[in-house]
């Protein structure tokens, strides 16, 4: 892809998914238009703040227009997979959300992120507009996925990785898995 911009306006579907083990996940954003599709890596944090923006902003949107109705939210996890297959277009650096009233769908718009050598150049992005019930489903989706990784330590709050961590809270001593 040669675009500096792309407009999937509005999408067929769209997800976020994780690839990988846990502690070596890669987190993406796909949305399909037609034949069309565009996968962007995230962050595991995207995709938690992302979820709870899309929130808040459809919790805004609702109070606001008291004549819409809510939105579902109901996904089925097998509809949400990504096609690992497609190739990503760019590393996310920021997401904003927005609404269209007219139109009544969400504009989810993520920019790339650009390495230190491409600082002058226009980064990319990438616009994907969805029914408020699109974004519902995939935040909810998001949540989950991103529960599904490595459990966190309640001392001091940091992943656990399958053969222990260091915890400085512990003053570095862990327990052995048995």
């Amino acid at each position: 892809m040669f675009e500096k911009e792309i407009n999937l306006r509005p999408v067929d579907h769209i997800t976020v998914d994780a690839i990988g083990e846990p502690g070596q996940r890669t987190f993406m954003l796909q949305g399909w238009k037609g034949d069309r599709s565009v996968t962007l890596i995230v962050e595991k944090t995207h995709v938690q703040l992302l979820a709870a923006g899309v929130e808040e902003l459809l919790k805004e949107v609702e109070r606001d227009h008291a004549g819409l109705a809510p939105a579902s939210g109901d996904y089925e996890e097998g509809d949400m997979r990504i096609d690992a297959r497609s190739e990503a277009w760019f590393r996310v650096g920021e997401l904003g959300i927005g609404y269209d009233e007219d139109g009544d769908l969400v504009a989810l718009v993520a920019k790339e992120l650009l390495e230190e050598e491409r600082q002058a150049e226009e980064p990319r992005i990438a616009r994907f507009w969805a029914t408020r019930s699109q974004m519902k489903a995939m935040a909810g989706w998001g949540l989950d996925i991103a529960a599904r990784g490595r459990p966190i330590c309640a001392q001091c709050g940091e992943p656990i990785d399958p053969n222990g961590h260091f915890c400085p809270k512990r003053n570095g001593h862990q327990r052995r898995p048995t």
